[in-house]
């Protein structure tokens, strides 16, 4: 496989850029997460959602007014809009499906709501640590066996370095959601689930580059690790932002145009794939080939390329100053032989010849 480029893109010369900036975005989303802290929807923490739709022209403080007036303590409401109008969306901490129902039907009586404009939803607090230790458990599963299959197809280091960009890039989605104070529910979990197929799949893709280079080739230009992973990048990586694109057209149409449900979905998607590409070869590539770097038969292709490199260096200035100490002397001459010239010309010049004023000799003779 080829470069798509004429020349090649420096990736891994500016790894400490980019690892720099994941470093940034990382520490940022970890304040995030401990200032603003995450926000649970009703599916890991129980209570009751009550969607109204079809609402006319109530507007969102009337709707927490008179849930409040219903009995509802602190509402969470947030309005929506579909094909049938408008409507709100009601989280509460309620886990009676009674007391929800009657704070629904009051809240709705008292807005001239008909009885078919709202729905209920209740779950308790059970069903929801379910949910938690299922999410927990599909994780770990996942970072395990993700571990294991890069580790046998490939080698450890690979491995564990595909694990950091992934966690690199759950960190960053969730600090996100935490910051937005964007809930998160089941729907959530799945698409950070499937962020994980993503970003691993352009992490494998360009580690199985790196991995066939490092084996099979010897061009005489690539030589060490570092120049390998950057060929290597340059080989793939058209494909990787071409399958991105793919990727985020719909999860853009289903953000913009879908429902509620959707678009917590896709917002998780959309984050997550941008993030995987970035990570592919701004953090994992560079800290593969940062760690690869110190093993004994790169670190010596390593510091042979770099006394080459001085070596040519050197033997450059030396070059240019012997050059420029050449053109001094020549300028010199140049200079001597200008003023010779010069005197040559004048030497060779003929003397003017002085007349003296004989008549007026022979005026002076003539008048004694």
């Amino acid at each position: 496989m080829r470069s798509h480029f004429k020349r090649e893109l420096q990736f891994i010369p500016h790894r400490r850029v980019f690892l720099g900036i994941s470093c940034v975005l990382v520490i940022l989303a970890v304040i995030g997460l401990v200032v603003r802290g995450l926000v649970f929807g009703i599916e890991f923490q129980g209570g009751t959602t009550i969607d109204f739709h079809n609402t006319g022209e109530v507007t969102i403080d009337q709707m927490r007014s008179a849930l409040s007036a219903a009995g509802e303590t602190d509402p969470v409401v947030q309005t929506t809009q579909s094909e049938s109008g408008s409507g709100f969306l009601v989280r509460s901490e309620t886990t009676d499906p009674n007391v929800a129902n009657d704070h629904a039907a009051k809240a709705g009586q008292s807005l001239g709501l008909p009885d078919k404009s709202y729905t209920v939803t209740t779950i308790g607090p059970d069903w929801g640590q379910d949910i938690t230790r299922a999410s927990a458990f599909a994780f770990g599963i996942a970072i395990v066996l993700i571990i294991a299959y890069v580790s046998l197809r490939y080698e450890f280091k690979m491995s564990i370095t595909a694990v950091l960009a992934l966690m690199h890039d759950l960190v960053i989605t969730l600090g996100i959601y935490a910051w937005a104070q964007v809930a998160i529910t089941p729907n959530v979990v799945a698409a950070l689930l499937t962020i994980m197929g993503y970003s691993l799949y352009d992490t494998v893709v360009e580690f199985n580059r790196m991995d066939e280079n490092a084996k099979h080739l010897h061009d005489g230009v690539h030589v060490t690790y570092y120049q390998i992973c950057n060929f290597s990048i340059n080989e793939v990586i058209v494909r990787t932002i071409n399958t991105t694109i793919t990727s985020v057209v719909p999860v853009c149409i289903m953000l913009i145009l879908g429902g509620e449900t959707l678009k917590d979905f896709a917002l998780a998607m959309l984050i997550g794939e941008l993030l995987g590409t970035w990570s592919s070869f701004g953090v994992a590539s560079p800290l593969l080939a940062m760690w690869k770097t110190r093993e004994k038969h790169w670190a010596k292709l390593e510091a042979k390329d770099r006394a080459a490199k001085k070596a040519a260096a050197s033997a450059t200035r030396v070059t240019k100053d012997q050059n420029a100490q050449e053109v001094q002397p020549a300028s010199a001459h140049d200079e001597l032989q200008e003023v010779l010239e010069v005197q040559e010309v004048q030497d060779d010049s003929p003397t003017p010849v002085e007349h003296t004023d004989t008549s007026a000799a022979h005026n002076s003779s003539d008048i004694e």
